[in-house]
């Protein structure tokens, strides 16, 4: 098992690494917006309108394109050689550019209707709308640049180069983080300098790539010979994975439109609650699952599946040691982290205790999104994109269902559209639950786990022999573990007044440190003491690395 199970680890320690240095500087980025923004108008008409480009980013780059890409191009890396690969890339490359250059200038002209899909409720302030429409337009270009980078990262990710694919977003924080300190306080809408600074991101992002494709052997040359079969192939594989993306992203525009219905800062909640959600996700999670695509790849090609068997086991495993305390700890912190990081400036403390709700229900998909960041990629390097579509389909139906019936009664405001009198109607009937944005944070979780657990049983059955049943002991194991730690860790919590205005910086930062190294030490200690399998696991794979 130490082959590609050893592959797959060192690889994802790479991306780990870069990946912590974006979420770092992304934590940053947050801070300052929080800072100059808050919770407030101008804060949820920056987060929909940025949201309305990185869906699509994330519905035709990291979700079909990345997904039918990574296998098509593995497939001829391994069997027809690199360059025969690198000619089927600059097919693609040329095809996807044209794309996405039609799909920007539609976005930026259509900025209008799009806001209104996206965010009904903001109808009813004339100035927001406004505000949201602008910032579309702005950004919808960096749409093109970021879809790019990402075909570029699935050509250095095939090819096991890893470090400039994951240094990639600390460009776009870095961006956002200049403009902010360098224009905001110049403009008469602060905000503004925030979508400079995303579409300055997208342009830094690409231009990054650049020098590691031509180190590789990849010089960008138009081909227009869209009639190899290598690119239909690929458009057959993403046509069910877009489909699946895109029951995904409905997911998050459905949220979206439900909060814009909701009080304000309702966007800016979940906006804030969703970037810490995503730290250990993005750290651990991510980086396993786009470290994992290419092996899992690769041993499919090669049909070994026993090995494809150990290093998902392996994986999952790892997901169930790191994700559940990970959970456990964010709810248990949720007040003190946003109170610590983000309680200044515009951001009081209201802000600080509507994100914390939403963070404490986002935390409960975080086994499940991390999970299904390994699941898939099983999927599609089998070239299997239908499956993941039906789950999503029934995913989506549950989540919507869920955040109808959680997010409680709602009101539509007289001039407001057909869709938000809709919704408005529906809720008066199924709105059992007042949970509000916190409701539509636990449709989130809901959906996600079951999302993961609907994939993960239907490819145990596919792989055959898969250890269903220690993995689920691996799960209560782990998080019998993280209840244990957290128990002396909510005690301290609520000892603790942290969002009152006389509140110490120096005296709650040294509280939270203890609060992280107590949690950290008592978990290992726990798993050490109770013989986690995990633990036992790593030891075993270190030494034998090592020898």
């Amino acid at each position: 098992m130490i082959g590609e199970v050893g592959r797959i680890t060192r690889a994802a320690g790479v991306v780990s690494f870069f990946t912590l240095l974006s979420r770092l500087t992304g934590l940053l980025r947050d801070i300052i917006i929080g800072y100059l923004l808050g919770a407030q108008g101008a804060a949820d008409a920056f987060f929909v309108a940025f949201r309305i480009p990185n869906l699509l980013r994330r519905l035709t780059a990291e979700g079909a394109l990345t997904a039918g890409f990574i296998p098509v191009f593995t497939d001829y890396l391994t069997n027809q050689g690199k360059d025969e690969a690198v000619r089927i890339a600059r097919i693609i490359f040329t095809f996807i550019g044209i794309l996405l250059g039609v799909m920007t200038l539609l976005g930026m002209f259509f900025a209008g209707p799009l806001t209104q899909l996206f965010a009904p409720g903001f109808l009813a302030d004339e100035e927001k709308f406004r505000l949201t429409v602008l910032l579309t337009r702005l950004m919808f270009p960096y749409i093109f640049f970021v879809s790019l980078v990402a075909l570029a990262m699935g050509v250095l990710n095939s090819l096991r180069h890893f470090m400039a694919p994951a240094l990639s977003p600390v460009l776009l924080n870095l961006s956002i983080i200049f403009c902010a300190i360098l224009f905001a306080p110049w403009m008469a809408q602060p905000v503004i300098s925030l979508g400079y600074g995303v579409l300055l991101g997208g342009i830094a992002q690409l231009l990054l790539q650049l020098p590691y494709l031509s180190r590789h052997g990849f010089t960008y040359a138009p081909d227009f010979h869209f009639k190899d079969p290598a690119l239909r192939r690929l458009l057959l594989l993403m046509g069910p994975t877009f489909f699946g993306a895109a029951v995904y992203q409905i997911n998050v525009l459905v949220s979206t439109i439900l909060a814009s219905m909701l009080p304000e800062g309702s966007v800016s909640y979940l906006y804030y609650a969703d970037r810490l959600l995503q730290f250990p996700l993005g750290i651990f999670a991510v980086a396993l699952g786009t470290a994992a695509l290419p092996s899992f790849s690769s041993l499919v090609a090669k049909k070994e599946f026993g090995e494809l068997r150990s290093g998902l086991s392996y994986s999952l495993r790892l997901v169930n040691f790191i994700s559940l305390p990970s959970a456990v700890g964010l709810m248990v912190v949720s007040v003190p982290i946003f109170s610590l990081l983000f309680q200044r400036g515009a951001f009081d403390a209201r802000a600080t205790l509507g994100a914390a709700q939403a963070l404490i229900y986002f935390s409960l998909a975080l086994w499940g999104f991390s999970g299904a960041k390994l699941v898939l990629p099983v999927f599609y390097a089998m070239e299997d994109t239908k499956t993941p579509v039906r789950i999503a389909f029934w995913s989506f139906l549950l989540n919507l269902f869920s955040s109808l019936i959680l997010m409680g009664k709602i009101t539509a405001s007289p001039d407001a559209n057909a869709l938000s009198h809709a919704v408005a109607t529906l809720s008066q009937y199924v709105g059992f639950f007042s949970l509000s944005h916190g409701g539509l944070a636990l449709a989130t979780s809901i959906s996600a786990t079951f999302n993961f657990l609907a994939l993960l049983l239907i490819l145990s059955r596919r792989l055959g022999q898969f250890p269903l049943e220690g993995l689920f002991h691996s799960f209560f194991h782990n998080l019998f573990n993280s209840l244990l730690m957290a128990l002396p860790l909510l005690f301290i919590v609520r000892s603790v007044d942290w969002v009152g205005t006389e509140k110490s910086f120096l005296f709650h930062g040294g509280i939270f440190l203890l609060l992280l190294v107590l949690g950290i030490s008592l978990y290992l200690a726990l798993s050490f003491l109770l013989r986690s399998p995990e633990w036992l696991l790593m030891r075993d794979l270190s030494t034998r690395s090592k020898s």
